[in-house]
């Protein structure tokens, strides 16, 4: 890992941005997002499922499955992809903050606390290899991203009419 030109780096290594996405791409929550669509989709679904646990029975009790079946669907699936919302607010607010720190020509640096924040200038190498990495692995993770918010809202959407109709 430790080019020519990162040989004078004085960032600490678990805080230089190439390391930081790969750690990020590693993490068991973030390496999903890098998976094949159907896989992703998959984890996605499974979040959804589980909030289930929670969703179903606060939507009966609203919505008694035995005499509003389709409102206690609607309701419940609704509550359910909250978790998913909020794991994809996660997803998005990791990568965004590896991809920033990967663009960016400097980088901001802790020597041995809060108190001592330092800045480096990335040398053009670094940036080049840096933005490649943005361009070409981070950037389509957040396109993912973007798809799935798009769904999501568009099944909010679907739902809202379908429920007007009941």
């Amino acid at each position: 890992m430790m080019g020519s030109s990162l040989e004078n780096c004085p960032v600490p290594t678990e805080q230089q941005p190439l390391n930081e996405y790969e750690e990020l791409k590693n993490d068991w929550l973030f390496r999903d997002s890098i998976l094949s669509w159907g896989k992703y989709t998959k984890t996605i679904f499974w979040f959804w499922a589980w909030s289930w646990l929670v969703a179903g029975p606060v939507a009966a009790s609203s919505f008694p499955p035995q005499k509003q079946i389709f409102n206690f669907l609607l309701c419940g699936s609704a509550a359910a992809s909250v978790t998913v919302v909020l794991v994809l607010i996660r997803l998005y607010l990791g990568w965004y903050y590896v991809r920033d720190r990967l663009y960016s020509t400097t980088v901001f640096y802790e020597e041995s606390g809060w108190y001592d924040g330092q800045i480096w200038t990335k040398p053009q190498s670094v940036i080049t290899r840096d933005r490649l990495i943005v361009t070409y692995e981070i950037n389509p993770i957040f396109q993912r991203l973007q798809i799935t918010f798009g769904a999501l809202v568009l099944m909010y959407l679907i739902g809202t009419i379908v429920w007007h109709f009941l």
